[in-house]
Parts: structure tokens; C-alpha cells; sequence
């Protein structure tokens, strides 16, 4: 499995971010995808998950804020940040998952940095 996400920056509070992760390796359309990030000091969290018939949940700290998608035909899956908020810094990462018992497929890798600030 190879994971490549990509989008994030620098951006001011109550700023957007579209978060792109290009997905190969695996049948992207019959898998379970997830949009996790890792604060420094912090363990990894995931912030929203997508079914493949596109069915999406959130964690309750970004819920109204973040919105997970996916194009099959493109293999990828997007998360569109909106009022973006400090303790939104973390690097993200995507990665197919197991959601009966949260396992994860793929290496993390680099992720992609989003950072909040003014």
C-alpha cells in the first residue's frame, strides 16, 4: 500500500484546507478510509473515516468543521477543513482501515503538516 497526502500549510485561525491523499496498491473503492493526525506530544488520533459507499464519520472535535470524501475513479480521498483552529496543528495522514477493529494497512509515512496560527 502506498499513501501520499499532501495539502496541508500555514493558515490562520478560522482559515481551509483541502487535504488530498493519492492511494495506491490496494482496490481503493472496496476499502475503509481514515484521516488521522498526530500533535506533537500527543498520540495519533483519527479524525474522520469514510465507508466505501461513502458514508463519513467524525471525531467529535472536528464534527460540523472537517468534511472526509473520496473519488474512486481517482483513488483518493480528500478532508476539507474549514474554521480551521489552532489545536488543529498536527501532521495528517490517511490510511486504509479495518474498522472492526481499527487496524490499519498501510505505512504512515510523512504525512502532511497543517499548522494554525496567526
Amino acid at each position: 500500500v502506498q499513501l501520499q497526502a499532501s495539502g496541508g500549510g500555514l493558515v490562520q485561525p478560522g482559515g481551509s484546507l483541502r487535504l488530498s491523499c493519492a492511494v495506491s496498491g490496494i482496490t481503493f473503492r472496496i476499502n475503509f478510509m481514515g484521516w488521522y493526525r498526530q500533535a506533537p506530544g500527543k498520540q495519533r488520533e483519527l479524525v474522520a473515516s469514510i465507508t466505501p459507499t461513502s458514508t463519513s464519520n467524525y471525531a467529535d472535535s472536528v464534527k460540523g468543521r472537517f468534511t472526509i470524501s473520496r473519488d474512486n475513479d481517482k483513488k483518493t480521498v480528500y478532508l476539507q477543513m474549514n474554521n480551521l483552529k489552532p489545536e488543529d496543528t498536527a501532521v495528517y495522514y490517511c490510511n486504509a482501515r479495518d474498522p472492526s477493529n481499527s487496524r490499519v494497512f498501510g505505512p504512515w509515512g510523512r504525512g502532511t503538516q497543517v499548522t494554525v496560527s496567526s
